[in-house]
């Protein structure tokens, strides 16, 4: 399988961390660029900060790790600490980071690698908001054709949002820059709550986790403890979902995942259903599709993957 170049842009958040540990166990598939941080689940104080704690853990100093954008394109930011505690990867008891953050902004660095590299070279995997990736096309977009493939993690389209009744967070907490992303023309790919809510961290799928008697492990155990808990309180779920890890499975294992090829769009007006991502499931339209969505996975493969993965990390 084709090595992928990767930018990793993310707001962790304790599934974001999970899915940087996975992106650093899994070298063979994924030539992992750098990592690019957004304020999200949390500030952007703790997400560039979380970023690094996580390389550390995983004996990965080396990775360039670049604050982007604090907030939204035109909105307040809309944070997650009811879910993700203070910190945003509450239960990894990590301490404060000693590798440097990066000089440059987020932002410049996407836009600086992407032009670096060939035609539809590097693949953009945001797994929050997508205000970097959009700020990124704004200021150069001669970027576009250098983009491979747009990975993210973001939306509901038959299952109901997870911020408000309609919207899923990451869309929700800044469509404007959803909406710049999608509407660029580049092959696009989603994993909405329709497949993350089929990840769950089930009681068993956690002990695989602590069993792992590693560093990650016991830190992969004391987030998703943690995380677990709103989830199976609101939803009744036997496990919390494990959002954003699905991206970077995808990338090395896509038969695990099922979808469609769908023409999308996303709400940006309606203060009802802002952040809505609308996607036309039966072509009822019959526009030309725009978006590969992906709304199933093979649960246990997706998990041994991780797992197996995850124990490479000492």
């Amino acid at each position: 399988m084709e090595k992928r170049h990767v930018i990793l842009d993310c707001d962790p958040g304790q599934d974001d961390a999970v899915a940087i540990l996975l992106a650093l166990a899994s070298e063979e598939e994924i030539n992992l660029l750098g990592i690019t941080t957004v304020g999200g689940n949390v500030p952007l104080y703790w997400t560039e900060s979380n970023a690094r704690r996580i390389c550390e853990l995983a004996n990965r100093p080396d990775m360039k790790v670049f604050a982007g954008a604090s907030g939204p394109l035109m909105r307040k930011l809309v944070t997650a600490e009811w879910i993700h505690g203070k910190t945003g990867i509450d239960g990894a008891n990590l301490p404060d980071p000693t590798m440097p953050l990066q000089e440059a902004h987020g932002v410049d660095f996407i836009v600086e690698t992407c032009m670096a590299a060939g035609e539809g070279e590097i693949t953009l995997c945001p797994i929050g908001p997508m205000t970097n990736i959009a700020l990124a096309m704004m200021k150069e977009p001669q970027i576009i054709p250098k983009i491979r493939e747009i990975v993210c993690m973001g939306g509901a389209v038959r299952e109901m949002g997870n911020v408000t009744p309609a919207a899923e967070f990451n869309i929700y907490v800044d469509p404007h820059a959803a909406k710049v992303v999608l509407d660029a023309g580049v092959p696009f790919t989603m994993m909405p709550l329709d497949v993350t809510h089929k990840a769950l961290v089930t009681p068993d799928r956690l002990q695989r986790f602590k069993d792992l008697n590693s560093p990650v492990g016991d830190v992969c155990g004391g987030m998703l403890d943690y995380f677990n808990r709103f989830d199976m309180t609101r939803y009744g779920f036997d496990g919390g979902p494990l959002h954003d890890p699905c991206v970077i499975a995808y990338l090395i294992d896509p038969d695990i995942f099922q979808g469609r090829r769908v023409f999308m769009d996303i709400e940006t007006r309606s203060e009802l259903t802002l952040g809505q991502t609308v996607a036309d499931w039966w072509n009822i339209q019959e526009r030309e599709p725009n978006a590969y969505v992906c709304d199933s996975l093979d649960a246990e493969a997706f998990f041994d993957l991780l797992t197996t993965r995850l124990a490479r990390l000492k």
